[in-house]
């Protein structure tokens, strides 16, 4: 795959460079820059118009995309010109938006300059990167030999075990919480788009 890298594109996977101790982690930091560059162009237009939405409205807008994929792979066709590829770019920002939301809690107002926004949106692909590498590891690529399809499969049941935290008001027994599952949903999504990118 050719990846037309920005100066920013450049600037985000170079600070990444100590953990490429495989092509899976080139990879992964390859299709975060390009989800990156995408947030940060929208950033530039609209601000972190964003940072109104509670968690649970984060949760329902990566629903809608997981269901549209998962529409899209059963139909075969669309009917709009957009395909699955960049509703899995939207889950991946919209879930480092969730990580973000749950940590600083939602504003009534944009309340983070780019910059801000930026550093936030870097710590966490930072910490889903790490989570990636350490879960890599453990399971020994087996994500390779999944269909996308999975992926869109576990990113519903990953949005349905969120709705479900969501509605318990995070006073659960045994679950990692929200910020796990959409930490997982980053990381399916980023696979799917490896998968689609890289035509493996």
């Amino acid at each position: 795959m050719d990846i037309v890298y920005s100066a920013g594109l450049l600037i985000f996977a170079g600070q990444y460079m100590n953990h490429l101790m495989s092509e899976t982690n080139e990879q992964f930091v390859q299709v975060m820059a390009v989800c990156r560059d995408l947030f940060a162009k929208k950033l530039h237009d609209y601000g972190a118009a964003w940072r109104i939405m509670r968690p649970s409205s984060v949760t329902d807008q990566i629903l809608i995309k997981a269901n549209r994929i998962r529409s899209l792979e059963t139909k075969g066709v669309t009917m709009v010109g957009e395909g699955i590829r960049p509703e899995f770019v939207a889950i991946v920002n919209y879930g480092i938006v969730g990580l973000i939301q749950l940590e600083l809690g939602y504003a009534d107002r944009c309340d983070l300059t780019v910059e801000q926004a930026l550093d936030y949106y870097d710590k966490y692909a930072r910490a889903t990167l790490e989570l990636m590498i350490a879960k890599n590891h453990d399971y020994d690529e087996a994500w390779r030999s999944m269909r996308v399809t999975s992926y869109t499969d576990l990113i519903l049941m990953k949005l349905y075990r969120t709705k479900q935290i969501e509605a318990l008001c995070g006073q659960t027994l045994v679950s990692e919480g929200a910020g796990a599952n959409y930490m997982d949903m980053i990381n399916y999504s980023v696979f799917a788009l490896i998968k689609l990118d890289f035509g493996e």
